[in-house]
């Protein structure tokens, strides 16, 4: 049992092994900095199967980040998978110790939630995939706690968005 927590710990960031038998307690400041690092949205560049960002992470990078979903105890990202590609994401995920779920869960700090699809549709935005633009700004428009990202987005894109 003992080896199981110190392997958690180890993995979690928690402790440092310094040498045999022998841990480091890593301080609070900087376990909470390394809840606050982002590495979902530069990791998942180099996936090899298709994705698209969908729904709040849409809007959330359609807006430039006007509109942020995450904070240090829950940071969420929504990923549209093709069904067939479960398996690879599963892999990719657990391979960079990112906690995911199917189609809802939650964790503390970054997590995936994984909605399988049979088709994708994408743009490139910043070497990230997402949604278009107009599914996003339809999703935004229908809640009001996105009308500061979705006014933002019509004034920046204007034209293009409608």
């Amino acid at each position: 049992m003992k080896k199981k927590i110190f392997s958690s710990l180890l993995k979690a960031g928690w402790l440092k092994k310094e040498k045999r038998s022998t841990y480091k307690c890593i301080g609070p400041a900087d376990i909470f900095r390394g809840l606050l690092e982002f590495k979902v949205p530069e990791l998942i560049k180099k996936a090899e199967k298709p994705y698209t960002f969908t729904g709040l992470s849409a809007v959330e990078i359609w807006s430039d980040y006007s509109y942020v979903q995450r904070g240090m105890e829950k940071s969420p990202y929504f990923v549209k998978i093709l069904k067939k590609d479960l398996k690879y994401w599963r892999e990719f995920f657990n391979k960079n110790s990112i906690p995911y779920y199917i189609n809802k869960g939650s964790t503390i700090g970054e997590y995936i939630i994984l909605i399988p699809v049979d088709s994708i549709t994408a743009v490139d935005k910043n070497g990230l995939k997402i949604e278009p633009l107009k599914k996003t700004l339809k999703e935004a428009s229908e809640n009001e706690m996105y009308l500061y990202a979705y006014n933002y987005m019509k004034e920046k894109y204007g034209y293009a968005a409608a």
